[in-house]
């Protein structure tokens, strides 16, 4: 355990008072001292907890990566497995990288999340992949049956069902490896956030024969296997719900009560906003009702990136419009917590954090600066960075090197092992979400089995309150803090007095009502445990459950906008200084059709944008004259784009960078 020796408070409020006046600062958890042995260690490894990209075919196999999300508690990784990496020439597979990572998954007693993903140039039709229509067995039909084989003329059916026989339990590696029985991969998602345009640019239709594929050719190989929806972004839910559009084509199917609707589990994905996490997944579960069905559901990727630590723009420190969607090392520590409490109560299964590390988040390989207060903004050089981890990049890594710090915990992996701690320790039941005097959220969860009752509380307000918590029979209680203590506290009239300290304001938009902040204050958690405990929640609290219908707020999940403003508006009759312009990082491969941005500091504003694009090293050609800073670009496959961008401000002064250089890179394959 983190915590440190128990003390005796019968009031909470005196705790609380101790930790206001302390700042509410988060104790920095010791790292591991010993790698993982064998399962038969004392990691935690909570089922209905996971990490994102503990280890990955895009970073060396790390043992120090292993070793820190066990010791945060994590049961669950997850990571994608991109066909284009396997298949590199038609027809050959090179798996000698995912072997390597998938067994290490194993040794290590992870549950692995695979993502079945990417598209080689070879198989590409379109948006879409070449042969995905036609049948998926040689007989030219699409039911399995013994000692049919799969039709290679469907290429991805022959990818996944190659996937699935090579890391299942008792597929191929797994009997060369000496696995023990039921280790390997059991849970194969299709594809990643498809409701996003720069990871699936075919349609709907396109989208349910994949699924559709996919579930089959899993279940023909491996009857024990979980095909999983692909993890939907909810990027604009009011005109593109992926998860409704797919069903409405399934409702259609004749094979689909046969084969399950075609999916075992939905994923769904959340940042920024804590409240958003329990909107999705009971979205999902409304939209899977209409149908009569029900599913497991996964927040399966969620999280928020932070600003006040490297290599977050700590520089936007007095502007707020450049700190959307981000948050203090604080708040994230406080949106671990809370985002799960939501997510679990709204009846998710399994809640995976993003991410272990910040790697390289939404930036290109090999970005890297020191710490600066802005003034790398310049030149389309880069100066910030998605700081999403639990832990800090190592000063070894490929992006983002440099912290003094380097490798070192932020509060939000405190945050992460106690709620493993707490969380996965035994099975509990979906629970109940209630208001005390409508400013605070109480989360109630129950473990029947063992007589406890765990009730995650946290202030919504932009004020400090004190609020009473109902008790429970028992008069044996804990409550556990962000910081890492315990505390044995015992009820008084009943009730457990609480002082919850403030939200923080956070500008973020779409907060449903009663919200100050996307994420609420510091959350407590109160553990009793008594033999009397039955109930999931304290009939006391009036409840607030999700209504059926609650729209989901519109949030940009993939790629978190910044917006410097690092000189001050002036009248355009006053500005002499030419605008300074920057394109937003690409990835290294890109689909056919993807997403680019640009953007141009300057005092009195951008009256228009020229975007040249040079591809495969031939000559600059303009693309586009515009006043908008995104548009969409079709590549071919084989070749790499770069992009540049001019910039005229409302005084006439042009930007500087008359001489071409790129200012980002992609490759289409």
């Amino acid at each position: 355990m983190i915590f440190k020796t128990l003390r005796t408070y019968t009031w909470l409020a005196a705790l609380l008072s101790f930790v206001l006046l302390s700042g509410g600062a988060s104790a920095q958890i010791p790292l591991p001292t010993s790698a993982p042995g064998s399962l038969n260690d004392t990691y935690v490894r909570a089922p209905r907890l996971g990490i994102t990209f503990i280890n990955s075919a895009e970073h060396p196999i790390s043992e120090q990566r292993y070793s820190q999300a066990l010791f945060l508690g994590a049961g669950w990784t997850r990571w994608p497995l991109y066909w284009d990496k396997v298949e590199t020439t038609n027809g050959n597979y090179e798996w000698a990288i995912y072997d390597q990572l998938v067994t290490a998954d194993v040794n290590h007693g992870l549950q692995s999340n695979v993502i079945l993903l990417g598209r080689p140039g070879f198989h590409q039709d379109g948006g879409s992949i070449i042969g995905l229509r036609s049948p998926i067995f040689n007989d030219g039909s699409d039911i399995p049956a013994p000692g049919k084989t799969i039709n290679l003329n469907n290429e991805w059916a022959a990818f996944a069902y190659e996937a699935v026989m090579r890391y299942k339990p008792g597929g191929w590696v797994a009997q060369a490896m000496g696995w023990p029985q039921g280790a390997g991969v059991t849970v194969w998602e299709a594809w990643n956030e498809p409701d996003l345009r720069m990871f699936w640019a075919g349609n709907t239709q396109d989208y349910a024969r994949l699924l559709k594929v996919t579930y089959i050719v899993a279940h023909y190989a491996d009857p024990e296997a979980r095909v999983m929806f692909g993890g939907l972004a909810y990027g604009n839910p009011d005109v593109d719900d992926w998860l409704a559009r797919v069903l409405a084509i399934f409702a259609q199917d004749p094979l689909r009560e046969q084969f399950n609707w075609f999916m075992d589990i939905v994923a769904v994905h959340s940042y920024s906003y804590a409240r958003r996490s329990g909107v999705v997944v009971a979205h999902a579960k409304e939209n899977l009702a209409k149908y009569g069905l029900s599913r497991p559901i996964w927040l399966n990727e969620n999280g928020v990136p932070v600003w006040d630590d490297y290599p977050g723009p700590t520089w936007t420190a007095n502007e707020p419009a450049s700190r959307v969607l981000r948050a203090t090392q604080q708040q994230q520590a406080a949106y671990v917590i809370q985002s799960a409490a939501f997510a679990w109560a709204a009846g998710a299964d399994v809640v995976i954090y993003h991410q272990l590390y910040d790697d390289c988040g939404n930036q290109r390989s090999g970005t890297n600066f020191p710490p600066n207060n802005g003034d790398l903004c310049t030149g389309g050089a880069a100066c910030w960075g998605d700081a999403h981890g639990l832990f800090r990049n190592p000063s070894d890594a490929i992006c983002f090197s440099q912290h003094p710090l380097a490798g070192s915990p932020r509060p939000s992996a405190s945050a992460y092992r106690l709620l493993a701690q707490i969380f996965g320790a035994a099975p509990f039941e979906a629970g109940q979400l209630q208001v005390v005097e409508s400013k605070a959220i109480v989360a109630t969860f129950v473990r029947p089995g063992n007589g406890e009752r765990i009730q995650v509380v946290w202030n919504r307000s932009l004020d400090a309150i004190a609020v009473d918590l109902p008790a429970s029979s028992t008069q044996n209680a804990e409550l556990y803090t962000l910081g890492g203590e315990n505390f044995a506290v015992a009820p008084s009239d009943d009730v457990y007095k609480v002082s919850l300290p403030p939200a923080t304001r956070d500008n973020l938009p779409s907060l449903q009502v009663g919200d100050a902040a996307g994420i609420g204050g510091p959350p407590y958690i109160l553990v009793e445990r008594s033999n009397t405990v039955t109930g999931s929640f304290n009939p006391a609290l009036p409840q607030i459950a999700i209504p059926l219908g609650t729209p989901i707020p519109t949030i940009a999940v993939t790629s978190i906008p910044l917006v410097p403003t690092l000189r001050p508006t002036v009248d355009p009759a006053q500005d002499t200084l030419a605008p300074i312009t920057s394109v937003m990082p690409l990835p290294v491969i890109s689909p056919a059709i993807f997403d680019v941005s640009w953007s141009a500091e300057d005092d009195s504003g951008i009256a228009n944008y020229l975007v040249w694009v040079r591809v495969d090293g031939g000559n600059w050609q303009p693309w586009l004259e515009t006043e908008l800073t995104q548009s969409q670009y079709t590549g071919e496959s084989g070749k790499t784009y770069e992009f540049a961008v001019w910039a005229v401000d409302l005084a006439g002064n042009w930007s500087l960078n008359t001489e071409l250089q790129p200012q980002a890179i992609t490759a289409v394959q």
